[in-house]
């Protein structure tokens, strides 16, 4: 077995904004895992939210022991984007081995398209305005907030998309008394849900404070050690393969939170569509799928998702999985 890491970059159709700043490229690694001829892929997105760099990850990934499986591999790398990268590559190398989808090797029904929200970035109000007539036709708009003044943002993206159903993500941008006040206004412009409106580690007014619609963690889940934490707080939990470190507890997740009460959304760092075909799976029957990463690049893998009017289709063979 050998395993290769490699930092790739996927331009932007345009600048890409939240509340802690902008990125005009996606900066990913590639993990390929080699094995008598038969190859496995898998992508991750260090984050710097939680400490992550390309090179951290790195060592990380060049760090293991080979050869390697999936159990082994959870022990031996925390929850994370490394781990993410080298799991999702064991488990097409699996598929690959045995003529089988991934979907096969878990018993499960094939998957199919999901709705997938698509996400207008943090700007001015008429920009956002403008955007948001652009996409108007789109069943599900996720609006990047997380100032202050979002007031007039949120109204501009209503106004240019008035038929749209809309959820908003704070990426901890708010305080409770922020968050207070604007949680009617929310309600009125229709907003289905709102992600991570405090940082994590500062939420607990979450139970105090009314919750006039679903609240949704996302920098405060990263695994099931996560869900403890969140009770009486949150409603849904935002499960994204970078940050449970893989497909493999991901799925355990998505189970033990349903088993919890939490509704589930399936989200993403902004990468390639390799990066998104194991969480098409993850994402069906998920209440919000939030997979739209590809449709935001200038750029993409050769062999890259479809998106229609359906959603994201799950990936080919030639792609992953």
């Amino acid at each position: 077995m050998d395993l290769t890491v490699t930092p790739e970059s996927f331009r932007l159709a345009e600048a890409f904004t939240i509340s802690r700043g902008s990125r005009t490229e996606a900066k990913v690694l590639s993990v390929r895992i080699g094995d008598n001829g038969v190859e496995g892929r898998g992508e991750c997105v260090p984050y710097a939210r939680y400490d992550e760099t390309l090179e951290s990850v790195t060592a990380q990934i060049e760090g293991l022991d080979l050869p390697l499986d999936r159990t082994a591999l959870q022990s031996a790398l925390p929850a994370g984007a490394a781990r993410n990268a080298v799991d999702c590559a064991l488990w097409d190398l699996e598929a690959k081995r045995r003529g089988l989808r991934v979907w096969e090797l878990l018993g499960l029904a094939a998957p199919v398209p999901q709705v997938t929200a698509f996400t207008l970035s943090l700007e001015a109000p008429d920009r956002m305005r403008a955007a948001a007539a652009r996409h108007a036709s789109r069943p599900l708009l996720k609006v990047k907030l997380g100032t202050p003044d979002d007031m007039p943002r949120l109204e501009a993206v209503r106004d240019g998309a008035p038929k749209s159903r809309i959820i908003v993500d704070a990426n901890e941008g708010w305080d409770a008394e922020i968050y207070s006040d604007l949680a009617p206004h929310l309600v009125r412009l229709g907003v289905e849900l709102v992600e991570q409106p405090l940082p994590a580690g500062d939420d607990d007014m979450l139970a105090e404070i009314a919750r006039p619609l679903p609240v949704c963690a996302d920098e405060s889940c990263h695994d099931r050690a996560s869900l403890p934490g969140l009770k009486g707080k949150y409603d849904f939990v935002n499960i994204k393969l970078d940050k449970t470190g893989g497909l493999t507890e991901a799925l355990a997740l998505r189970d033990a939170a349903r088993a919890s009460g939490y509704r589930i959304m399936v989200g993403c760092m902004i990468g390639s569509s390799l990066a998104m075909a194991p969480a098409v799976l993850l994402a069906q029957g998920a209440e919000v799928t939030d997979l739209d990463a590809p449709m935001l690049l200038a750029e993409d893998r050769a062999e890259p998702l479809r998106y229609d009017a359906e959603g994201v289709h799950p990936p080919r063979a030639a792609l992953w999985g």
